[in-house]
């Protein structure tokens, strides 16, 4: 078998000194290099996520040139979902069709060429040696022509399959000097997060396990580090003297869609606050790192975690919107959040007293992905008895908007034309799509899939981070607030209003 190399390569390059892989691997990703030679199995490749993400997302690397040179793809399921590979290629060429950014139809050669790339190997315990022959195989083609070869596995299966696939790879030695990239939610509680980690250690030191959440692969996010760390007019105030308040807001207006089964044994807490929010929170609250390597600024991101105070009950939220129990799937008498609202406090010296307002869930009035800042009221304030158009005073505001391709706008007040002295609300706005090339945006699992492949972790979790975040919510876990009702297209429970008082949500 062969090893992965420690780092990228722009064709047959060498790998970099051990000493600067992390940020070899930053500038290369910024660089638009190629990774090296690479075979990636895609377990689940059947599947949902599959076919909506990861295989158009692949195409869509490969049309922009991001891809390897030389690469194979080999799909996985189970006996009952398995495909011959002429099948396989049918499938993906739909998935493209439906859900791709770059259409076959758009170029039939680079299509020809992608979908040559393709095979398919069944993965079930007793067909081990099925999927080990496809991979050696593939290795085999790509090293004749000189290359050393990256191994990539992409766990896109139910949370209770990870610890058996990662066992079947770790005694078939198929995981040898791989990487693997294993979906959320990584645990349902901090025992079972424990285990987990536990198990996948087992097989995987951590510098080859790369946690996935697609909300940090988002452009916008990322934009987060450069917007606040490369401007010297935010920097100085991103702090408890000038910041009143933080909220995080991901609002869905679509129901359980036909998840019941997933989702009543999940709710929007685990679902959404700790597999995303608490990531985002993470990039907003950290400190300064040395460097946009991997090592460093997830150290920074830890430390956040670290700080974050265990979630006090009586200020959180939990709705369950009008209908949800008479849902094919869902017990009549279920207790499972549709929709959740809390606050937290990261308690450090940048950030203590400020709280951070984390809201998600089903059914709500809008479909968003912002994050909003409050700042303080100036100490003068000769223009009071005009400000009637702010509830709450909150006329300064940063909202950063990370729903792909994602915007800025800064809030603030300015006098409006007249003789008088009279304030009116005013924005000024960035958009990602009038200010860049859109074709060089990549979506956030295309941007994950290629940093995986370059051996870069800065965008993804850590086991000690997945494992504090559990920590801090078990008083909820353990003693939940009753679910109060709510009716769907609204912004939940009244409650949710009185949680951020004296504030208000930017979304309302």
């Amino acid at each position: 078998m062969s090893a992965v190399p420690s780092t990228a390569s722009t064709g047959d390059a060498g790998p970099a000194p051990e000493g600067h892989k992390a940020e070899h691997h930053r500038a290369a990703r910024h660089g638009h290099a190629r990774p090296e030679p690479h075979v990636i199995v895609l377990f689940g490749a059947t599947g949902d996520l599959a076919k909506r993400k990861l295989l158009p997302g692949l195409y869509h690397l490969y049309v922009t040139g991001l891809l390897p040179e030389h690469f194979r793809v080999i799909g996985s399921a189970p006996p009952q979902f398995a495909l011959s590979d002429e099948d396989f290629r049918a499938h993906a060429k739909d998935a493209c069709t439906q859900f791709g950014t770059s259409k076959p139809a758009d170029s039939p050669e680079s299509w020809k060429s992608f979908e040559a790339s393709l095979s398919f190997g069944a993965a079930a315990p007793d067909e081990a040696s099925a999927l080990m022959t496809a991979v050696t195989e593939a290795e085999a083609a790509i090293a004749k022509r000189g290359h050393t070869v990256g191994r990539l596995f992409h766990l896109a299966v139910p949370p209770s399959a990870f610890a058996s696939v990662v066992g079947l790879l770790g005694a078939t030695g198929l995981a040898d000097g791989a990487r693997v990239i294993i979906e959320k939610p990584f645990g349902w509680d901090l025992q079972s997060a424990r285990d987990l980690n536990d198990a996948v250690h087992k097989v995987f030191d951590e510098s080859q396990i790369f946690r996935i959440d697609h909300f940090l692969g988002k452009e916008s996010v990322d934009n987060i580090l450069a917007f606040r760390f490369a401007n010297g007019l935010y920097e100085p105030i991103w702090n408890r003297e000038h910041i009143r308040y933080v909220q995080i807001d991901v609002p869905e207006t679509l129901s359980i869609e036909g998840r019941a089964a997933f989702y009543d044994a999940t709710g929007a807490y685990r679902d959404m606050v700790v597999t995303h929010l608490f990531q985002v929170l993470g990039f907003l609250a950290m400190e300064p790192p040395t460097s946009l390597a991997a090592k460093p600024l997830r150290d920074e991101k830890g430390k956040v975690f670290d700080a974050l105070k265990p979630i006090d009950v009586r200020h959180v939220v939990r709705g369950q919107y009008n209908g949800y129990r008479s849902t094919q799937g869902v017990p009549a008498n279920s207790d499972t959040e549709t929709m959740v609202a809390l606050r937290v406090e990261v308690e450090n010296w940048r950030w203590q007293g400020v709280p951070f307002f984390l809201r998600s869930g089903k059914s709500l009035a809008a479909s968003r992905s912002t994050v909003t800042l409050g700042f303080r009221e100036p100490t003068l304030r000769m223009f009071q008895t005009h400000r009637k158009d702010a509830p709450g005073g909150a006329h300064n505001e940063i909202i950063i908007d990370f729903a792909d391709p994602g915007s800025i706008h800064v809030d603030f007040m300015a006098k409006m034309p007249g003789p008088e002295m009279t304030l009116g609300a005013m924005t000024m706005t960035f958009r990602y799509e009038d200010s860049f090339a859109a074709a060089n945006a990549l979506e956030g699992y295309e941007r994950l899939i290629l940093l995986a492949m370059l051996g870069d972790q800065s965008l993804f979790t850590r086991a000690d981070g997945i494992e504090r975040v559990w920590e801090i919510s078990e008083p909820l876990l353990t003693s939940p607030p009753p679910v109060e009702p709510y009716e769907p297209g609204t912004w939940g429970p009244d409650s949710v209003a009185k949680l951020v008082a004296p504030y208000r949500w930017h979304l309302r």
